[in-house]
């Protein structure tokens, strides 16, 4: 009996682990200085998801630049806008922020979230 309960504990142990992780999601508010980029996922990782919601004065570009080099993907996001964007594996999402002024942004990512962040001028 207790080998029975042990294998069931495990086996729900491992079901609940695996289950979770495809609710694994990120928020951020995520502020980007004049004239910078932010840059989520340029490192190996799979593929990921954005919501991306602009919540600055001024209009931001959001691109795919696959790590291996490139761009394609371009969509510009006015202030109050928001954007839905599926990215590729080994591939990063640029916030590109053109203005003078500050840019913020919400984000909620989903997926693989294994994802390096940074900015980029």
């Amino acid at each position: 009996m207790k080998k029975l309960i042990a294998i069931v504990s495990i086996v729900t142990i491992v079901i609940a682990t695996t289950s979770c992780s495809i609710f694994k999601a990120v928020t951020s508010n995520t502020t980007i200085q004049a004239n910078d980029s932010f840059v989520l996922g340029d490192n190996i990782h799979g593929q990921f998801s954005v919501k991306l919601k602009n919540v600055s004065k001024n209009a931001v570009t959001v691109y795919h630049a696959p790590i291996g080099g490139g761009k394609h993907t371009f969509e510009t996001v006015q202030p109050n806008q928001t954007a839905k964007v599926k990215v590729e594996p080994n591939t990063a999402l640029v916030v590109e922020n053109k203005s003078y002024d500050v840019a913020t942004v919400d984000l909620l990512v989903k997926g693989d979230i294994g994802l390096s962040m940074g900015y980029k001028n």
